[in-house]
Formats: C-alpha cells, sequence, structure tokens
C-alpha cells in the first residue's frame, strides 16, 4: 500500500549543467548515424508534428508520399503518437526515420466504399467510446484522398456524416484501391487482393521530396459538424 508519495519538478533550462559523460555517452552512439544527419532531402514551410487526434501534419506528409510512390489516390495509416516533431526549414534522412523508425513495407488492397465507411467507424469507436474500457489508443486512424464529415458526440456507428472522395459522395457499393503501411491500418478482415508494392515507408518519403522538394500543408482529412 502507498502511504506516502512526494515529487519535484526539474525544468530543464540552459541554468543546468549538461552530463559530460553522458553527453559523451550520446555522441559517440550518434556518430554512425552522422551522414544521414546531414543529409538534406528536402523543406518544410510548417512542423510536422503528431500533435493532434484528428490529423496531424507528420502524417499528412507520410501518407502524401506513399500516394505519390504507389499512384493510388487513397491511404491509409495508423495513429501513432511516437516521433518528435520536424521543425521548419530541412528535412534530413535522419527526421524520416523520426517519423517511421521501422520502416514498414507499403501495401495495397481493394475495399468496398461500405468497408471504409465500417473501418473508420470501428476505428472512431475505438478512439472516442463513451465506455472507457473500448477506448483503445487515442488518435483517429490517419488517411489520405478522403474527406469525412463526423459528429464525435454521436452512437457507435452514426458519427461518419457522409465521405467524399474526388468532391464526390464516396459510393458504398463501389470498390476503390487503396495504400496502407500496416494490418493495423487496414485490417486484414477488410479488403481484398492484398498486395505488397515492394516499396517501403523511407522509400516512398524520399521518392516524393526527390519530386516535390518543398512540403505544403494539406488539407485536414477529418471535420467536425
Amino acid at each position: 500500500m502507498i502511504t506516502h508519495f512526494d515529487y519535484k519538478i526539474i525544468e530543464t533550462d540552459d541554468s543546468i549543467d549538461e552530463d559530460v559523460e553522458v553527453k559523451d555517452l550520446v555522441e559517440k552512439s550518434l556518430q554512425s548515424f552522422a551522414e544521414m544527419k546531414s543529409t538534406v532531402l528536402g523543406t518544410t514551410e510548417h512542423i510536422l508534428h503528431r500533435y493532434s487526434t484528428l490529423s496531424s501534419t507528420m502524417d499528412d506528409f507520410l501518407l502524401s508520399a506513399v500516394n505519390f510512390a504507389t499512384d493510388v489516390e487513397i491511404s491509409f495509416s495508423n495513429g501513432w503518437r511516437y516521433g518528435a516533431p520536424i521543425n521548419v526549414g530541412n528535412i534530413t534522412l535522419w527526421d524520416l526515420y523520426k517519423i517511421v523508425p521501422m520502416n514498414p513495407p507499403i501495401s495495397t488492397t481493394e475495399l468496398t466504399g461500405k468497408e471504409i465507411f465500417e473501418m473508420l467507424e470501428e476505428n472512431l469507436e475505438r478512439t472516442f467510446s463513451a465506455e472507457p474500457m473500448k477506448q483503445m489508443g487515442g488518435y483517429v486512424k490517419r488517411c489520405n484522398g478522403l474527406r469525412i464529415l463526423m459528429r464525435i458526440e454521436n452512437p457507435p456507428g452514426y458519427r461518419i456524416q457522409e465521405i467524399y472522395f474526388q468532391g464526390r459522395h464516396l459510393q458504398k457499393d463501389k470498390v476503390y484501391k487503396v495504400a496502407f503501411l500496416t494490418e493495423q491500418d487496414v485490417p486484414k478482415k477488410y479488403g481484398k487482393n492484398r498486395t505488397e508494392t515492394g516499396s517501403n515507408a523511407i522509400t516512398a518519403m524520399t521518392y516524393y521530396l526527390e519530386n516535390n522538394f518543398h512540403i505544403e500543408r494539406s488539407e485536414d482529412s477529418f471535420l467536425l459538424v
């Protein structure tokens, strides 16, 4: 049984001296990555981050690269929360590994509009469920190529009001080809004709920056109505 606890918040500012021994250990451990940290691949005019629940600039960039590399207009990734923000300015190869350190392969599959609705509704319930024990994760599944109008306060299965693809209503009986990174993004129970593209996340982002050196802000996929 815990009967007492105490703590002290220490603000890590310039008044605290560096630990020379620890600094030396860190610098030595990073020496083999020096070339990656100095290889500039592109630039960004806004901070790339994973701060927000519905969408994030870091995942917008990642999925724009997935779309570009696969020539597929709809893509999904998981609502990951790791990766330090990338500041305005240069983007290095080192930064790309901070976005997706495990560098998963990119796959494609075919989903019906109905499956897209169901998959996203399932994810929204896991994020915003009124029952705490049914909440999993905390971030909404990331997507690119779709515009989803939603109401968080609605009951399970009724949060999505409409989905638009290329400015038109997503048709539930139509089949759409999508790209994704891991099974978390598109679970196996959804879709057919799953195929690995032979590309991976880092390759896709590198290829995207080679052709779009400067990253601009994308429109949010999820909109509250």
